[in-house]
């Protein structure tokens, strides 16, 4: 149920310009809102999911961008629960029944066209791999210098997910996931120079 942190990791490829293992000085993430649905859903709880960046890298030659997410690496941060309650929310997360993380340990978004869209816009399209599924996706970003931000949904249906449901449907998370993301970079115009 906590997919779409994957169309944040596009963008963080186009502002993480380091290669060779070089890191920016702030920590680039995807954070994903995973909302509650269902006639019962007061019973239930909205998840707030932090998935840090592990490789970036942009190439300013060929405006391409690839992002690494390591499926193990996302974190459920919500408040409003116990902590018991947070551990069995993060495990069915990882386990077999949404992300897959033994199987699926990464996820991969690959760009194939970057397009300036005005002052500090862009559009970036390219596929995501993520549980085993592959798929186009085009992510709308803004920024410049060392910053970007974006929004983007993702369904987990569309690769292959089945949203999370308890008491037959009564409660259940939406299919559709919101996810934003927060992009540092030292030097994008340096990116892809040796």
């Amino acid at each position: 149920m906590l997919r779409p942190w994957f169309h944040a990791i596009f963008l963080l490829a186009l502002a993480v310009p380091q290669f060779n293992g070089q890191t920016a000085a702030k920590q680039s993430t995807i954070t994903i809102h995973v909302h509650k649905s269902g006639v019962l859903s007061g019973f239930g709880h909205n998840h707030i999911v932090v998935a840090p960046v592990r490789q970036a890298t942009l190439d300013t030659r060929t405006m391409t961008a690839e992002i690494v997410v390591l499926s193990k690496e996302l974190k459920v941060t919500d408040t409003d629960v116990s902590e018991k309650d947070r551990a069995q929310i993060q495990a069915d997360m990882l386990g077999p029944k949404v992300l897959n993380a033994e199987k699926f340990p990464q996820i991969l978004f690959k760009s194939f066209r970057i397009e300036p869209a005005g002052a500090g816009r862009f559009h970036v399209t390219g596929t995501l791999d993520l549980h085993g599924v592959r798929k186009e996706i085009t992510l709308e970003m803004t920024g410049g210098a060392d910053h970007y931000q974006g929004k983007t949904k993702l369904k987990q249906t569309d690769f292959g997910i089945e949203p999370v449901s308890v008491a037959g449907g009564a409660v259940k998370v939406k299919d559709e996931l919101d996810l934003d993301l927060d992009i540092y970079a030292e030097s994008v115009k340096n990116a892809g120079r040796r």
